[in-house]
């Protein structure tokens, strides 16, 4: 739990740790920050397919980037990488059931019915249009935005648009789960 709180702790300030940190440093120097993000994030997947094949190489490819040419962009990709790498998480789970979102719902309803699974596959492909949608943001802000803009989607847009997705799902899930039982 604690491992998982350092993480979301992590990631939620990462943007506003290369805005501010790229105020006063060369982007070389940032990309500690990066590699401790990358460190936590890759501990916390333990043995997932996705610390193997995905993460490892990217996040040394930005790590060498950012060092080598000093490059602010390749430390700006790493909100990217975390929208692709949730993604194809979800995405690798519809064509592997059962979706994510059944997986988490199941931990709090083993005996979910066929009403909620048939839901929680449809809100897995929601999540991943999300992730899909934010992601390019994401790169668009990255690629033609200031850092400040930058800054502003990554370390607080994005999160209160994923907020509010979570939260108009909770309350559709609780309208098709109370119909589920009667």
């Amino acid at each position: 739990m604690l491992k998982r709180t350092v993480l979301v702790l992590i990631t939620l300030l990462y943007p506003l740790a290369v805005y501010f940190g790229l105020q006063s440093f060369e982007a070389r120097h940032l990309v500690l920050v990066l590699i401790l993000v990358a460190g936590i994030r890759v501990a916390s997947l333990g043995q997932s397919p996705l610390n193997h094949w995905f993460w490892l190489p990217l996040l040394a490819l930005l790590g060498l980037w950012t060092w080598l040419l000093n490059s602010p962009l390749a430390l700006k990709l790493y909100p990217i990488l975390v929208s692709a790498s949730f993604l194809i998480l979800f995405a690798w789970s519809l064509k592997n059931p059962p979706p994510m979102i059944e997986r988490i719902a199941r931990l709090q309803e083993p005996d979910l019915p066929e009403r909620g699974v048939h839901y929680t596959r449809q809100v897995t492909k929601v999540w991943c249009c999300f992730f899909a949608l934010n992601g390019s943001v994401a790169l668009a802000v990255t690629l033609y935005g200031s850092d400040a803009d930058w800054a502003l989607y990554n370390g607080l847009i994005s999160y209160l648009c994923m907020g509010a997705l979570f939260a108009g799902e909770w309350l559709v899930r609780q309208r098709v789960m109370k119909g589920a039982y009667d």
